[in-house]
Order: structure tokens, then sequence, then C-alpha cells
């Protein structure tokens, strides 16, 4: 962080917390994921990033890359004159190398990263079916996280997109209409990637201004998306220190706009709760009491619901937030 070498935030005992607290608080199910194969991820991902990530330990221990202990983590990317090709090539990598597909230098790659990869877009798949066969709304606890992954790029802790795969599955199944909500602090490049030019899919984003946080590049309000997709990508960026009253007005036009869209899909929401106060990466400031009201928002939709777990990384008040926001629910919570 800053070009300093920092632990990564993103670590198991954010889910443990989450799902620790929804055990204490009573009424909810806990219930494990089904497989569901790459199919659905190669639907939205390039075959080339979904091929690299699943090999690229088990060849980096069979070159000596890594002793089994090092992270994999990119030194070279492929980006500027030799992403276009500046080199005297066609601009493709050869060999695929993980600088080719990488966002950052925070999102290392060890021995159970695809795993873990894969059991997260189970989960949100597995939530997704629930909301399908009838259930008002699921929470998928997804690690790691996934709206920072693009097409064909990991990248702020993600590996894989499990919203844009939920919306991809809905869209495949019949849907005209499919929304995603995200309320993570950080702008979710990686799926207004996918479905800038779609106009199928909307993607409505709070976040922190760009100007000041990552992923920097993208995120402004002036990013509506690209042909059939123009008018169907929504940014709104939030001040640092914003409190419940100006975060909520912003929610209040993000939810019209999904309202006026009228998806005949569940409604995907990218839940971050790093816009708590006390977030270690962020600087909003809403509280744990606020997330109820958060909640109450997106519940005044009346849409069925698929909340996939995104950030949040002060792990001591994640369960109580995440619980918090599905009192914001009611009865649709439980």
């Amino acid at each position: 962080m800053g070009g300093r070498p920092v632990p990564c935030f993103e670590k198991p005992e954010r889910i443990s917390a989450i799902e620790r607290a929804l055990s204490e608080t009573g009424g909810f199910r806990l219930l494990a994921p089904t497989e569901h194969g790459l199919e659905p991820i190669t639907d939205v991902h390039d075959p080339a990033l979904v091929d690299l990530l699943e090999r690229v330990w088990s060849d980096a221990l069979a070159s000596g890359a890594t002793d089994g202990t090092a992270p994999l983590i990119p030194d070279t990317f492929l980006v500027g004159p030799l992403a276009g090709g500046g080199y005297g090539g066609s601009g493709t990598a050869r060999p695929a190398r993980l600088g080719a597909h990488c966002l950052d230098t925070a999102t290392p790659i060890v021995a159970g990263t695809i795993a873990a990869a894969r059991a997260a877009v189970d989960v949100a798949l597995t939530a997704a079916d629930l909301v399908l066969d009838g259930q008002a709304l699921a929470y998928g606890l997804c690690r790691p996280p996934g709206h920072h992954a693009a097409r064909a790029m990991y990248g702020g802790y993600c590996f894989f997109n499990n919203a844009a795969i939920v919306a991809e599955r809905l869209a495949r199944r019949g849907a005209s209409r499919v929304a995603i909500l995200d309320v993570d602090y950080h702008h979710g490049n990686g799926t207004q990637q996918i479905f800038w030019e779609r106009g199928d899919v909307l993607y409505v984003s709070l976040h922190a201004d760009p100007g000041r946080a990552f992923p920097y590049f993208s995120g402004h309000t002036d990013e509506t998306g690209a042909g059939a997709g123009k008018g169907f990508n929504r940014n709104f960026t939030l001040a640092a220190r914003t409190g419940i009253d100006a975060y909520a007005a912003a929610l209040d036009k993000a939810c019209a706009i999904v309202a006026d869209f009228d998806p005949d899909a569940p409604l995907v929401v990218s839940l971050g709760f790093d816009t708590f106060e006390h977030d270690p990466i962020a600087d909003l400031a809403l509280t744990t009491d606020d997330y109820a009201h958060v909640g109450s928002m997106i519940a005044g939709l009346k849409r069925p619901t698929v909340l996939l777990q995104e950030g949040g990384y002060a792990i001591e008040a994640i369960g109580a937030n995440a619980v918090s926001f599905l009192s914001g629910f009611g009865s649709l919570a439980r």
C-alpha cells in the first residue's frame, strides 16, 4: 500500500465473523453451496484468464517460481504500448503471465486461491438458485469478493466476478432486465466493464470518489455505458466522511433508477461493509445502526434479492454490521 508491503486486509476471519454473528442472532439458515462447474464462469470471463488462474500455482511449483510458501504477485504488467502491440507483436501475452491479466500488486495468489475463488462463485450461484426457487432473499457469504474482476482481469482481492456471474445466469435463464446495485465502498470496475455495452443489465454503484479511492481509473459520474448499454451504467460518488444522511440521499436516487428499470429478475446486490466509519482502508462514516436503514431502503424496492458479500475489513464490527443490514429487510431476511 503506497509502495509499502502490508498484510492483506482480505482474510478468512471476515466471513467467519459474519457467520458467527448470524448464528448467535438466530433465525437464519446457514446452507452449504452446491457446485456449478466452470461454465457459468466462462460465460462471463475470458477463458484465457480462467485457464491461467486454474493452473498458475501448479505451474509455479513445477517451475520453481515458488517454493510453496511465497505468494505469486506479478512485477511486470501488460499496459500502454505493450498492451497495444507496441513491442512489435500483436498485443497478446506469449507466454501467458499474471501481469497480462492483473490490475494490481495487492491480489496475491497462493495454494488455495483458485479453490476459494470457485467456491465463492458456487456460493453466489447457490444464493441465486434459492431466490429463483421462491425465497425472497438469500445472502451469499462470498470470499474472495468479486466486483473488481473484469472479463479478462483479476485484482482488488477479486478473481471471478460473483455478481456478474449471477447476473449473466439470470439473463441466460430468460430475464430481459437484470439490475445490479453495488453498495461497496469501492467502485466495481469489473462489473462496469463486463456490462458496459449491455442494455439488458443495469449497473448502479455508490462508492467513494475515484479521485481519491481505489480503483482510481473508473467510477466517475460521466461513465454511463456505451452502445446498447448507454445509460445503463450509473455511478454515484461520495465525499470523504459521508454519513447516513448524504448516503441515504444518494441511495434513494440509485433505488429510483432500479425501480424505473423495473427488472424482471431478482435484484443482485454487491454488499460491502467497508462504508463503515472505522474501516481500515476506507473513509466513509456509516455506523452499525445505519446499516439497518440502508437495508430497509433496498428492501423498499420490494424485489426478490440476492445479496453477495463484497468488501468490509473492520472484522471486529462486520458481523454486527451484517446483522443490522439484514434487520432492515424485516421479515424478508428471515
